[in-house]
């Protein structure tokens, strides 16, 4: 029987960071196309790359910022798995706590293949 254990970990590069992803089989990288949220995937990257951690990215208020995130992931050979917009009401419903499935129920079909791409990368 296999089972899928999805563990949410701190942003950052931490120690509890480094603990919680060191023996996983795949890790999801959220970042934003902004400078910081670039210079932290930059750190993150480092980091799993010396745990010989697979990953990919999902790049979160994708419509905003710039495009150097979406050139570093492609010179770095790093899929870019899923883009979220920005959007007012997936903001309003994340601080509620709501899922974003809950708002925009289209978005079941967008995590549904954002699974099966992790899944593919992890046979």
């Amino acid at each position: 029987l296999t089972r899928t254990v999805i563990i949410d970990a701190p942003p950052g590069t931490s120690c509890p960071v480094v603990e919680t992803v060191k023996k996983s089989d795949f890790c999801i990288l959220v970042t934003e196309p902004t400078p910081f949220g670039l210079n932290d995937l930059i750190l993150a990257v480092e980091v799993l790359r010396k745990l010989n951690v697979p990953f990919g990215v999902v790049i979160n208020r994708s419509d905003l910022g710039n495009d150097k995130t979406d050139e570093y992931c492609k010179n770095q050979n790093i899929p870019v798995l899923m883009r979220i917009p920005f959007k007012k009401e997936i903001a309003m419903a994340y601080s509620k706590g709501e899922p974003i499935v809950k708002v925009f129920p289209e978005y079941k079909k967008e995590f549904a293949a954002l699974y099966k791409r992790v899944r593919e990368r992890t046979k």
